[in-house]
């Protein structure tokens, strides 16, 4: 066993960045407390997972991995194996030889998997070498196509709900037979595999469409028959916990599942149209919340001044832009970034999208007054020092939060204008005194999403003379530089979108003295931003071509996205 270790460390040793001295240090740990090398390693944070498996197939004579082509994996073999046991073991069959199948495995020392395999596969088996996280990613992906044959395959038979309707673990392990939670369970996962934020359920006259929300573009994905309309509303109200026989006035409601290991929170709207119940589902996937400034599109000097004034002990920091634009994401990403256990954060919401750690959070409940003003009043004689509200809609709420601020509080909050400048006038016509305004905003961030373009399938282009003109610059402006198009056909890694992901444009409008007086002197929004670039504001504009020239999106994604800059 020694011997193997030894032969282990040297080949890491001659393939990998590990030093002699790191690796006295595992085997030290490892005469001391037992356990495997590799494990140590990767625990010491000197070594990844692939490093040490690409490592042990050098040492076992067996080939690596790097992707697992689970397009062409015969499903025959998959039906033979659950995918319970293949996500236990991090084990998938990928390919029938002549006289053998070859599986890929992320620890091919586990005999006893590889025995299980022969029997269950009535073959010798071949192991090869891939990560866990390829390992998974197929998984997901070949049974996912096995429900979605299913699904194609239901016909149009008498629909029974009067089935047992508890939630599975995970939606991909649901054994059900009836066609309808089958349906549902495959729109969700599809929907959480191509990264949808929303599921539009549509009733029309003669057939039901179903859409996704990706990276804030809607997509028809599949239009079910007519006679599944009133099953698929009632399974997903079951599900939300909601009245199915309430099929007149709106509802709200929420789903927590867990879907190819990833848990889901859900929430679903239905509200009554001509030709049945409109149903909308977002999607937050718990597991990839980005809550890090710099991964939201925050960078160089606007990051900077923005972390100076989260750190400020009292005042508002406003965050401002439309419906869906990535507000609470900031807000949340801000709360992060100061959350430790020297201060108290509190917030009150609607409703509170994620939980998050060390931070108390109320949800706003109208039904028995909990609004944000009465929650806000609540949460001030809680000792904060810093205060999320979810958002300002009425002069109350608005004049608690300043009157906090003017007390010693950080508040943060939401605005919904079209800029960072226009909040200063909007607050003003809600009925707040400009003095008031003056002395307690620290600053505006205005803020719009963008689709990140598709690094794999990119083209590069130049700018039409009519894009050049929209956007206020000249062709002699990028020159030198690489300006890049989405692709029409897109690829497999972006869904044949062409686009991948999306991040944040913005500007941050901060106060200052100067800035206070035009406040007090009753200076209107316009002409505040102008004052505002005098003094070296980046435009939403302005970050957007940034963004364009880093070639991270579009001269298209920026028009589209900043149209009332012009």
């Amino acid at each position: 066993m020694t011997s193997k270790k030894a032969k282990l460390g040297e080949i890491l040793l001659k393939h990998t960045s590990l030093t002699e001295k790191q690796l006295e240090d595992a085997l030290l740990i490892q005469r001391e407390k037992g356990g495997k090398l590799g494990d140590i390693l990767i625990d010491k944070g000197y070594l990844s997972p692939e490093q040490i498996q690409k490592a042990l197939s050098v040492q076992l004579g067996l080939p690596f991995y790097q992707e697992i082509p689970g397009d062409d994996i015969d499903p025959i073999l998959i039906d033979k194996i659950p995918i319970n046991y293949a996500r236990e073991n991090e084990v998938i069959p990928i390919v029938r030889e002549t006289n053998r199948v070859v599986v890929a495995i992320a620890n091919p020392l586990n005999q006893s998997v590889l025995d299980d395999l022969r029997i269950i596969l009535k073959s010798p088996v071949q192991p090869v070498i891939a990560s866990p996280i390829k390992i998974k990613d197929a998984i997901n992906r070949v049974y996912e196509k096995k429900e979605q044959k299913s699904i194609a395959e239901i016909g149009e038979e008498t629909m029974d709900l009067s089935y047992e309707l508890e939630e599975p673990e995970d939606l991909l392990d649901a054994s059900d037979e009836a066609p309808i939670i089958r349906l549902v369970n495959s729109l969700l996962f599809r929907a959480v595999k191509e990264r949808a934020s929303d599921i539009h359920i549509e009733p029309q006259e003669r057939e039901v469409v179903v859409r996704y929300r990706i990276d804030g573009i809607l997509y028809d994905v599949y239009k079910p028959p007519k006679a599944f309309q009133n099953s698929i509303t009632s399974r997903i109200k079951v599900m939300a916990d909601l009245n199915i026989a309430e099929k007149r006035l709106p509802q709200d409601g929420r789903i927590k599942i867990k879907i190819a290991g990833k848990d889901i929170d859900i929430r679903v709207s239905t509200v009554p149209i001509s030709h049945g119940e409109r149903i909308v589902l977002r999607l937050q996937d718990k597991s990839n919340v980005l809550l890090n400034l710099k991964d939201l599109g925050f960078d160089g000097e606007i990051y900077e001044t923005l972390d100076q004034l989260i750190h400020k002990s009292y005042g508002i920091i406003l965050v401002t832009g439309p419906t869906g634009s990535g507000k609470t994401a900031t807000l949340y990403a801000c709360l992060t970034r100061l959350n430790s256990v020297e201060i108290n954060i509190l917030t009150v919401e609607d409703p509170v999208e994620m939980q998050l750690k060390g931070v108390g959070q109320i949800p706003v409940n109208p039904k028995i007054n909990l609004t944000f003003a009465a929650g806000l009043r609540a949460i001030l004689r809680q000792d904060p020092d810093v205060v999320m509200v979810g958002e300002i809609r009425d002069l109350e709420t608005a004049e608690i939060s300043i009157q906090a601020s003017l007390t010693g509080h950080l508040v943060l909050s939401t605005l919904h204008t079209n800029d960072a400048p226009g909040a200063i006038t909007r607050l003003v016509d809600m009925g707040v005194e400009p003095f008031l305004v003056s002395s307690s905003i620290l600053g505006v961030i205005g803020q719009r999403l963008v689709r990140k373009i598709c690094k794999f399938c990119k083209e590069e282009y130049t700018p039409t003379p009519h894009e050049l003109k929209e956007l206020g610059l000249s062709l002699d402006q990028f020159q030198g530089k690489n300006v890049y198009s989405a692709s029409q056909t897109g690829c497999e890694k972006c869904m044949k979108t062409g686009y991948a992901g999306r991040t944040s444009i913005k500007e941050l409008f901060v106060v200052d003295d100067e800035i206070r007086q035009l406040i007090l002197s009753g200076t209107d929004s316009s002409n505040l931003k102008k004052k505002a670039i005098q003094k070296g504001m980046k435009t939403i504009r302005d970050d957007g071509i940034a963004k364009v020239l880093a070639g991270v999106t579009t001269i298209e994604e920026i028009l589209r996205a900043t149209q009332v800059e012009i």
